[in-house]
């Protein structure tokens, strides 16, 4: 049982999803999300996503930041380029030998082979805040590649991807052919290369899509239909944010999780096969398989759904990142607290309050569960309820009390003090960019607030 579900990080507006739409949110869940493909183009809707990442920052990723394979692939007229051939060591004190070469790259990008930045969401600051943003937005888990293709080059055959796509374009033109799947929503074990033929035949038919995208441009894609590119007479480079949806087969995969738990007490299921049995003809383990199908459907049977949906939540919420925190400033103002010291929920931190059992209280946050005394309970759903509160004004506890749940809250980084600084640290991030600012540290707009 659950109590005070708050779901932190969700605004109604949802900006970063009306960003790669155009649309309002609620007409893309009714008309397009998992259904079909959108286009929509920047002279309609005035957007630019230069500030999320350009060409620049490109170089930068490629020259200055210490990539390591696999956050780099590199490909080249549907085949991918062995890692070995643009990784090398980072020279004395970086011995490690899978670093990018930016000189390797060069030729490589020179000869024609496409870029392919991975887990930008977790490198590149704007990229950070507009993936999560999106995350909370939709519901569902996201990760972003950045492609860079040279002019007139193509990087990958025709093919589909087992999630969602958001295709956004930074740079240069890229004509784009997308084709009705040959699987409708394949699922994590349903890739293309499975139907390579079907695939190969379907990309020769007539597109649903044809059409180039220009800087501002945005394609959304379902999961499973077929898409391939090719850049025009100019480099060109365009974001794909994937979005893993949470699935009907999520699901089936939790509660057969379950039936596998619960079977393994039943003692009829553990019994073992005849004495002197033989395999190779099915009538002699018919029975036994009989026996076993119908323990298992009765089983099945007796599997709580509210069991299930948790087991998906705890699956899907352990894919989500909350807002980074800065863990020199935390511990320090966690160490300085006072009644008048502001706390706010940790930005797209997914919690859950449940009712409290033997005197205590769980608070569920992202994959981790924190076990509390029952009395702090109104202090928490105060907190989750508001988002933000000083510590004086948690409710139900005195000031002792007060502080050391902050302190707690803190610590376990559910909560953070906005605006903490390390003393004598100076400007936070200084030398590298901060959330939101681009790759030469200027402060660009929030994500998802347009152009």
């Amino acid at each position: 049982m659950t109590e005070d579900p708050t779901t932190q990080g969700r605004p109604d507006s949802r900006p970063a999803l009306r960003r790669c739409t155009a649309l309002d949110p609620e007409v893309f869940a009714e008309r397009y999300w998992s259904r079909r493909p959108l286009l929509t183009r920047a002279k309609e809707s005035g957007r630019s996503f230069a500030d999320l990442l350009d060409l620049a920052a490109v170089d930068e990723l490629l020259s200055r930041r210490g990539l390591r394979t696999p956050f780099l692939r590199i490909a080249k007229d549907g085949a991918v380029v062995e890692p070995k051939r643009f990784t090398t060591s980072g020279g004395a004190g970086a011995e490690i030998g899978d670093q990018v070469s930016s000189d390797a790259v060069l030729r490589l990008f020179a000869d024609g082979s496409t870029v392919v930045l991975q887990g930008l969401h977790r490198l590149w600051p704007p990229l950070i805040e507009f993936a999560d943003q999106l995350a909370a937005d939709l519901g569902h888990p996201t990760q972003v590649n950045a492609y860079v293709t040279p002019p007139s080059s193509r990087g990958f055959s025709p093919h589909y991807d087992v999630h969602d796509v958001f295709v956004l374009q930074v740079a240069g033109e890229k004509h784009w052919r997308i084709h009705e799947p040959v699987l409708a929503d394949p699922l994590r074990t349903q890739p293309w290369a499975d139907r390579a033929d079907a695939v190969a035949a379907a990309a020769q038919g007539e597109p649903v899509i044809d059409a180039v995208l220009r800087p501002g441009d945005a394609l959304y894609l379902p999961r499973g239909h077929l898409h391939s590119a090719t850049a025009l007479g100019e480099i060109s480079a365009h974001l794909t944010i994937g979005v893993h949806p949470v699935t009907r087969w999520s699901a089936v995969e939790s509660a057969l999780d379950l039936v596998r738990v619960l079977a393994a007490e039943d003692p009829e299921l553990r019994r073992s096969l005849p004495l002197g049995l033989d395999l190779a003809d099915p009538a002699t383990v018919a029975d036994d398989v009989a026996t076993v199908v119908a323990g298992l459907k009765s089983w099945l049977d007796r599997v709580d759904p509210a069991e299930v949906a948790e087991r998906v939540r705890a699956r899907t919420w352990a894919q989500v990142r909350p807002e980074p925190v800065a863990p020199l400033a935390q511990a320090t103002a966690a160490a300085a607290l006072s009644p008048d010291t502001v706390l706010r929920v940790r930005p797209r931190l997914r919690c859950q309050l449940r009712a409290p059992v033997e005197g205590r209280v769980t608070l569920v946050a992202g994959r981790r569960e924190l076990e509390l005394p029952e009395q702090t309970r109104p202090a928490l759903a105060a907190l989750l309820a508001a988002g933000e509160l000083k510590v004086a004004d948690l409710p139900g506890l005195d000031a002792a009390d007060q502080s050391t749940l902050a302190r707690r809250l803190v610590t376990e980084a559910i909560a953070v003090v906005p605006g903490a600084v390390v003393p004598g640290a100076g400007v936070p991030g200084a030398g590298v960019p901060a959330a939101g600012a681009g790759h030469d540290g200027r402060r660009d707009r929030v994500p998802g607030s347009g152009p």
